[in-house]
C-alpha cells in the first residue's frame, strides 16, 4: 500500500506534518518502537510508530531520524499522547532527511494502525507471491548471460505484460522489448530520472507523459552486494543506466517491486560485463595519450595507432584519420563539504556515451571509441573512416567524416543538464581531423583549447570546436570580467541610456550597421529606414561615444563590445 492511502482513512487519525512529495512511497510493513536506535529491527519500507519516549532533549531528534532514513523506512508516525504537539526539532529533522512525518491523534491506538497496515499489505502479497517466486526463478535462469537484457525484458512483457526499456543517462536506448521509445520521450525520461536522483528522491520515480505513466528504476548495483552508502551520488549519476517501465509502480505490491529490483540487478551484471570489454580500448587510448604527452617520437606513436586502428575500426584497409575530443566535468565544492568528487572517471564514462550516435540502439555501439582520462580530463581518440568526395572517382581525393561539437551535445544537453543540476558543468572541445601521428599532439592541444573556450561560456553543458579557434571567439572568453565590463560600459552604456529615454534604437542600428560592413544603402534597407534617418542615428552614436564609425579602429571596438556584452 502507499502512504497516501493512510491519509484517506479518517479512522486512523493521521495528520501529515511533512513530506508531501513522498506520499507515493510503498509501505511494506509496520513497526512500533521507542528505542533510540531501532536499526537492527528495520529492513526498509516500514511505517514506524513511536510514542517519543526515546526523546530526552531536542538533540535526540536528528540521530533518530537519520537512522530511520538510512534504513529506508517509508515514514514516521509520532503519537501526540506523550508530548501533545509534535516537537519542531523532529519536524525539521524529518524535513532534512526527506522522511514523511505523521502525527497520530491521542485518541487512536497504535494497534489500530498496525492492524490496518498488516491487513492491507498481507492481502496484496498473498495474491502475487507464488507467481513472483516462479518469475524470479525464470529470470535468474534466463538472465543476461543467456542473451542480454532483451531476454529479461521479454520475460517482463510475456509474464507481467510490462513494456520496458533500458536507457543510458543521455536517453539512448540500450535495450528494449518491442517497439523502441521515441528519442524525444527517451531523453525526457532520462532527464526526469537524473533530476529525481540529484534531489535525493528514492526510486522508482514516476511521471506521466501524453497520457502514459512511466516508472523509472535506477540500475546501480553490480550484483555483488550493495554500493557503499556513503558514496556521493555525483560519482555515478551521469553514468548509471535506468530501467523505464510503462506502468504505475505506485500501486504495486512489495513483491512485484522486489521482482523489478531483481531485474535491475541482472541488468547491472550485464553492464559490468560490457564495461569490462571496454578495458582494451581504454588501455589503447591511455598508451597513445601517454606517448603524445611525453613527446615520444612520431614513429612510436604511429606504431601504437596501427595497433589501435583494427580494434576500433575492424576491416579498415588503410590508416584512418583521427580526431581528439576532450571533456571535463566540474562540480562546485562548498567549504567543509568533504572530499572533492573525482571528475576524471565520470567524464570518461560520460564521453564514451556522448560519442555514440544517439539514434543507435544497443550497448555494443561504443566499440569505435577509445577514451582515456588524465587528471580531471577525459580524452577520446576517435578514428574516422575516410569517405570519397561527392561525385569523385574511387581513386579520387577523400575527406574524413568528422565530429562537430554542437552536434555532439544537441541530443543530450537537456537530460545531462538535469543530472548536473545547479552544481555541475560539462565542457567539451573537439579538434580537427588529422591523418598522422605527427598531427596528434597538435590535435590534443587544439581540443583542450576548444574546451577552455567552451568553459568560458554560460550554461551547464557547453562545447566548442576547432573552427572557433581561428577568430576573435578564441580571445574573448579569456578577457577578465572586470576589463570586459569596463570596456563595454564605456562604449555601450551611453547608447543604452539614450535608448531607454528616447526609444531611439541606437544599439540595434549599430549592430545592423556593422553587420552590413558600413554600407549605408544595405543597412537602411535592412532596417526599413530612409538613408538620411540612418545617417542621423549614426551621427548620434558618434556624438554620444566620441567615436568615428568611418574609422576601422572604432568599428572594431564597437564590434568587440557588442560581442562581449
Amino acid at each position: 500500500m502507499r502512504l497516501r492511502a493512510l491519509l484517506e482513512n479518517d479512522a486512523l487519525g493521521l495528520r501529515l506534518l511533512g513530506g508531501e512529495d513522498e506520499l507515493d512511497r510503498t509501505v511494506r510493513g509496520v513497526m512500533t518502537t521507542d528505542l533510540k536506535d531501532p536499526s537492527r529491527y528495520l529492513s526498509g519500507g516500514e511505517l514506524v510508530l513511536t510514542g517519543l519516549a526515546w526523546r530526552a532533549d531536542p538533540a535526540d531528534a536528528e540521530p533518530f531520524v537519520r537512522i530511520l532514513a538510512s534504513a529506508g523506512v517509508a515514514a514516521l508516525a509520532a503519537g501526540e499522547a506523550e508530548l501533545g504537539d509534535i516537537p519542531d526539532d523532529l519536524v525539521q529533522a524529518c524535513s532534512r532527511h526527506r522522511l514523511p512525518l505523521f502525527a497520530v491523534n491521542e485518541s487512536v491506538a497504535f494497534a489500530t494502525i498496525t492492524e490496518h497496515v498488516v491487513r492491507q499489505v498481507s492481502g496484496e502479497r498473498a495474491g502475487d507471491l507464488a507467481a513472483v517466486v516462479d518469475r524470479h526463478r525464470r529470470l535468474m535462469t534466463s538472465g543476461p548471460a543467456g542473451g542480454g537484457p532483451e531476454v529479461v525484458l521479454d520475460l517482463l512483457g510475456s509474464d507481467l505484460d510490462l513494456r520496458a526499456w533500458v536507457l543510458s543517462p543521455t536517453g539512448r536506448q540500450i535495450a528494449g522489448a518491442g517497439e523502441p521509445l521515441e528519442s524525444g520521450l527517451a531523453a525526457t525520461l532520462a532527464g526526469e530520472h537524473l533530476a529525481a536522483t540529484r534531489t535525493g528522491r528514492r526510486g522508482p520515480h514516476r511521471l506521466s507523459i501524453a497520457g502514459a505513466t512511466y516508472s523509472l528504476f535506477p540500475i546501480r548495483n553490480t550484483g555483488r552486494g550493495p554500493a557503499p552508502a556513503s558514496r556521493d551520488v555525483r560519482e555515478t549519476v551521469l553514468s548509471d543506466w535506468l530501467l523505464a517501465v510503462e506502468a504505475d509502480a505506485g500501486d504495486w505490491p512489495a513483491a512485484r517491486l522486489d521482482l523489478l529490483q531483481g531485474v535491475t540487478q541482472l541488468i547491472a551484471v550485464e553492464r559490468d560485463r560490457r564495461d569490462a570489454a571496454r578495458t582494451v580500448r581504454r588501455r589503447l587510448a591511455q598508451e597513445v595519450l601517454e606517448l603524445v604527452q611525453t613527446g615520444a617520437a612520431p614513429a612510436e606513436i604511429a606504431a601504437r595507432l596501427r595497433v589501435a586502428a583494427p580494434v576500433l575500426l575492424p576491416g579498415l584497409g588503410t590508416a584512418p584519420h583521427w580526431q581528439v575530443v576532450v571533456a571535463r566535468v566540474d562540480w562546485e565544492q562548498e567549504a567543509g563539504q568533504g572530499t572533492p568528487v573525482d571528475g576524471g572517471p565520470i567524464a570518461q564514462a560520460l564521453l564514451e556515451e556522448i560519442l555514440v550516435d544517439p539514434a543507435t540502439v544497443g550497448a555494443e555501439s561504443a566499440d569505435r571509441i577509445a577514451v582515456a582520462h588524465s587528471g580531471d580530463e577525459a580524452i577520446a581518440l576517435v578514428p574516422l573512416a575516410a569517405a570519397p568526395l561527392p561525385d569523385s572517382e574511387d581513386e579520387g581525393p577523400a575527406i574524413a567524416l568528422g565530429l562537430h561539437a554542437d552536434a555532439l551535445l544537441a541530443a543530450v544537453r537537456a537530460p545531462l543538464s538535469s543530472g548536473l543540476a545547479d552544481d555541475g558543468r560539462l565542457t567539451l572541445g573537439v579538434s580537427a581531423a588529422v591523418h598522422s601521428a605527427e598531427g596528434l599532439r597538435g590535435a590534443l592541444e587544439e581540443a583542450r583549447h576548444a574546451r577552455r573556450v567552451a568553459a568560458a561560456r554560460p550554461g551547464r553543458v557547453c562545447a566548442a570546436g576547432h573552427h572557433e579557434l581561428a577568430s576573435h571567439v578564441l580571445l574573448l572568453p579569456f578577457v577578465p570580467d572586470d576589463v570586459r565590463r569596463a570596456f563595454t560600459a564605456r562604449l555601450l552604456d551611453p547608447l543604452r541610456d539614450y535608448d531607454r529615454r528616447h526609444r531611439a534604437e541606437l544599439i540595434p542600428t549599430l549592430e545592423a550597421f556593422l553587420d552590413c560592413d558600413g554600407s549605408w544603402t544595405r543597412c537602411a534597407t535592412r532596417l526599413h529606414l530612409h538613408v538620411n534617418t540612418l545617417r542621423y542615428r549614426v551621427g548620434r552614436i558618434e556624438q554620444l561615444t566620441g567615436r568615428d564609425l568611418s574609422r576601422l579602429e572604432d568599428k572594431l571596438d564597437f564590434f568587440l563590445a557588442l560581442r562581449m556584452s
